[in-house]
């Protein structure tokens, strides 16, 4: 198959192939007058990425899952041990847009005639009489 016709069965941008190709995360596929030509297999590489993905992953992260891969213990030790790290990140990522959305909510609520009593209502001084 083209890389055309992996990026629409796949539902991928074909720069998106070109570059999982350059980060190892898909093998590089047979050539033929200077062209890829990719093999089923390139399905299942492109189904992993965009599972790793869509769970957060970074490429750096998907590239050490991918490593797991071909572990004598197989993928299941390493998918734990980085589905355990972006867990704890994604938990730190969560406390912090919480807190975001609690300053946003006291922020709609502003009635500070300037940014100054603003300012000093954000360090607790009280607005000068």
């Amino acid at each position: 198959m083209t890389i055309g016709e992996v990026a629409a069965k796949a539902g991928v941008k074909t720069s998106a192939i070109r570059y999982y190709e350059a980060e190892g995360l898909i093998p590089k596929p047979a050539r033929s007058s200077g062209r890829r030509v990719f093999s089923e297999s390139v399905f299942d590489h492109l189904a992993l990425i965009q599972l790793a993905q869509a769970a957060g992953f970074s490429i750096a992260e998907i590239r050490g899952l991918k490593r797991g891969l071909v572990s004598p213990s197989g993928p299941g030790p390493r998918w734990r041990e980085l589905a355990q790290r972006k867990s704890v990140e994604l938990d730190e990522t969560i406390r912090v847009a919480t807190r975001m959305k609690r300053l946003l909510k006291a922020i709609s609520g502003c009635d500070c005639p300037t940014l100054e009593d603003c300012a000093r209502a954000a360090r607790g001084s009280p607005r000068p009489r």
